[in-house]
């Protein structure tokens, strides 16, 4: 069999954009701002700021060096750096596959509530219209019972976003990303710009920004802002790495990845003001404080408290309309960065075309998406499922690559040197540091507090049998599916015989390029 050619994307901004598109998701609005108020307000702005710089980036760039230099997704990539790694992409891939069938929910969500919002469907009864109306919600357990509030446009998200990974990096992905990340922008621009000028809003801005110094002193809240960070970058669970694959040879992988991580904070910085500035105006018209919100984060805040805000708000079918497609598009380019992982993956591994793989990865995908999460116990199934393949999951998966990497394999030496070959932020000794020692021992600590936590005391009130099944047990069959994949002969006839371009002949070339384009460019403007 010849050797596949790989995709590319069109260039950097291309790269960038579909970066920035992956890691703007749901949590960007819905998250952050929660999880900066419950952490010290203002004062957990510090940590976050620290986080970023020794966690975010450092893995960031980690990603980019491991996908960019062996041209591969997670399982390939991690098999060219060492033949033991392989199961470790596997992991993440696994992940990915996890992460996708729910996360495909939360989107359909979103779109039906698009449509709800025009005549404000849920009336007076934002929580019981949600829970009972829309998704007739039963307790813990398994049902069959599809509900067609949310069978009906999941099955729409499914065929979209089946359609765009057929398409491909170029013809699909990347268009995709160039019309979604500025409508993103430019619609939640427009929701912070109105929440502005309501009553309270100037509250709830001080809610969220006043500090309480005091919180500094819990290292929880310091496992919070390394927590946080490391999600809200989509990075150490294959997401990143794949992307990188996809760029060009002579890339600029440390100044990308430095313009995506500050592009993906500012957007944080901006939901958190759009978010709080709203919600000081449904405290003021419930006569009450921010505290005393029933939901400032996560689904409760999109379903219930939005939409309680909205029936409140002057102007609230527009708002309601704007925010609820601005969370259609952060989170469909998130998902589609998540499923390109799994079919770059199966693609690998069989040598499948880019149609074929997107196709068959996407319809095993939508059967369990809809299967599990379009019935009346969906809801709990989606709440569990996430918490455990987040907090132990993905947090497994960056441990692991920390370690294997850094301390097993001891790549980071070589993994430097081709971020420098091209890169305009150079790293060393500070960015190995940090790979090698500080960021594992932390994300260390998060992933055995989230563990110890869910072992001891549970997750919220679900019975143990059923956090046993959905949550243990999923990430039992991600290690079981890590381990089988691995034995798995790849088919492409490049897999075994790859090898990385010499990071002194990249640096070569890089300058040679840069030489001819300040060439160029002296000549134009002589």
């Amino acid at each position: 069999m010849a050797a596949v050619s790989r995709e590319s994307w069109g260039g950097r901004t291309a790269f960038i954009v579909a970066a920035v598109s992956s890691a703007v998701g749901l949590g960007n609005i819905w998250r952050f701002p929660g999880v900066a108020y419950e952490n010290g307000g203002g004062a957990f702005l510090l940590p976050y700021l620290l986080a970023f710089i020794t966690a975010g980036v450092p893995i960031l760039y980690l990603d980019y060096a491991v996908g960019h230099r062996h041209r591969a997704a997670p399982p390939l990539a991690f098999k060219r750096l060492d033949k033991r790694l392989e199961p470790l992409g596997w992991w993440q891939v696994a992940v990915c596959y996890v992460i996708a069938i729910y996360y495909a929910v939360v989107v359909a969500w979103a779109l039906a509530f698009t449509v709800l919002a025009v005549t404000q469907a849920w009336g007076d009864d934002a929580a019981g219209y949600f829970f009972g109306d829309f998704l007739q919600a039963e307790d813990a357990g398994f049902s069959f019972s599809l509900v067609g509030a949310v069978l009906w446009p999941l099955l729409l998200v499914w065929v979209v976003t089946i359609a765009v990974m057929c398409l491909g990096i170029r013809r699909g992905l990347e268009n995709v990303n160039r019309i979604t990340l500025p409508l993103l922008v430019l619609l939640f621009g427009a929701i912070v710009g109105y929440s502005l000028t309501l009553d309270g809003a100037v509250d709830g801005l001080e809610a969220f920004f006043t500090p309480s110094w005091s919180a500094l002193g819990d290292p929880t809240v310091w496992i919070a802002a390394y927590g946080h960070i490391f999600f809200s970058f989509s990075i150490a669970f294959g997401i990143m790495l794949t992307y990188s694959s996809y760029s060009k040879r002579r890339a600029d992988l440390t100044g990308s990845g430095t313009v995506v991580a500050f592009g993906n904070c500012s957007f944080e910085i901006l939901a958190g003001i759009g978010v709080f500035a709203t919600l000081g105006f449904l405290a003021v018209q419930q006569s009450t404080t921010i505290d005393g919100l029933e939901e400032i984060s996560g689904v409760g805040l999109a379903f219930v408290t939005f939409p309680t805000l909205l029936s409140q708000m002057p102007g609230g079918t527009v708002i309601g309309v704007l925010f609820f497609l601005s969370l259609v598009c952060a989170g469909f380019t998130s998902l589609l960065s998540i499923l390109q992982v799994i079919s770059s993956a199966v693609q690998d591994k069989t040598g499948w075309s880019p149609a074929k793989a997107g196709a068959i990865v996407g319809v095993a995908a939508a059967v369990p998406s809809i299967g599990l999460f379009a019935t009346t116990t969906g809801i709990n199934a989606l709440d569990v499922m996430d918490a455990f393949i987040n907090n132990i999951g993905v947090v497994t998966s960056a441990v692991l690559t920390l370690v294997l990497i850094c301390w097993v394999v001891r790549a980071t030496p070589r993994l430097a040197e081709h971020l420098n070959a091209g890169g305009s932020v150079r790293v060393g000794a500070l960015w190995q540091t940090m790979v090698t020692f500080v960021t594992p021992f932390l994300l260390g600590a998060v992933l055995v507090t989230g563990a110890w936590s869910y072992v001891s005391d549970g997750y919220g009130e679900y019975p143990r049998w059923y956090l046993l099944v959905v949550g243990w047990g999923v990430i039992g069959l991600v290690a079981v599916f890590a381990l089988a994949m691995s034995f798995r002969r790849y088919h492409r006839a490049d897999a075994e015989t790859f090898v990385p371009e010499d990071a002194e002949v990249l640096a070569e070339e890089v300058a040679r390029a840069r030489g001819r384009a300040g060439d160029d460019q002296g000549r134009s403007g002589a």
